[in-house]
């Protein structure tokens, strides 16, 4: 990996994304994030658009002197939609979740991969995906909790098939953080009622899935690459 390390960050504009790209700049590295649109520090891209992912890695390649190092999927949704909606509702809510939580961190990963064997020089992705990929979610969030396992699922497949290349991969998987979407979900479900099913009685703090996250791309060893790090409370342990 060079020095410093070029990192690109999806889904830094807030919450976890910011605190992750702050964790990484603290540590020298030279990170660029992403937002849905431009602004000083992140390259825009609505991941909504099938071709997005493409383009913003390109974007972010040019940014980075042609060089990636690490690449942290971050960006997602947590939209809800009931089985009782109208098909068309229910398709296209898991069509947008499906694109923006687990179709553009596939086409993330997959330039990353391209790029590292290109080059022969290895790399390391970090995807965040979430308790609800082995615990599931709420009958409103099926679709949530299936892009969050397909995210595992294809974590473990990339760290299976190029750990030879030295290529890792990661990933972390969050139960309730602390975030502006978080904190609206914790007051729709009753509050208190679900914090007493969290043993630690908080949610977490952005901060230390960013710790996490940062550790994953900078420090853990490469023995550890298909490695999945529960950050919930112990509200689901495995």
């Amino acid at each position: 990996m060079s020095s410093p390390p070029h990192i690109l960050v999806t889904g830094s504009s807030r919450g976890i994304g910011r605190a992750v790209f702050d964790s990484l700049s603290a540590r020298g590295a030279q990170v660029v994030g992403h937002a849905r649109h431009d602004g000083p520090d992140v390259i825009g891209a609505d991941l909504e658009d099938s071709g997005a992912a493409d383009a913003l890695w390109d974007r972010a390649l040019e940014r980075l002197d042609g060089q990636i190092d690490v690449l942290i999927n971050n960006a997602g949704v947590f939209e809800p939609i009931a089985p009782e909606s109208p098909l068309d509702a229910w398709q296209g809510a898991w069509g947008r979740t499906m694109q923006i939580n687990l179709q553009a961190s596939a086409d993330l990963c997959r330039r990353a991969v391209l790029h590292w064997r290109a080059r022969k020089s290895g790399g390391r992705i970090v995807n965040v995906a979430s308790r609800a990929a082995y615990r599931g979610d709420s009958p409103a969030h099926w679709h949530y909790a299936a892009s969050k396992a397909g995210m595992v699922g294809m974590t473990k497949s990339i760290a299976r098939g190029y750990a030879g290349e030295g290529i890792l991969a990661f990933a972390v998987c969050p139960g309730f953080v602390m975030t502006g979407m978080a904190e609206d979900y914790v007051a729709s479900r009753g509050g208190e009622k679900l914090l007493a099913d969290i043993p630690l009685g908080r949610v977490a703090q952005p901060e230390e899935v960013a710790s996490v996250a940062t550790y994953l791309a900078l420090d853990a060893p490469a023995s550890m690459t298909g490695a999945v790090l529960d950050v919930n409370g112990a509200s689901f342990v495995r």
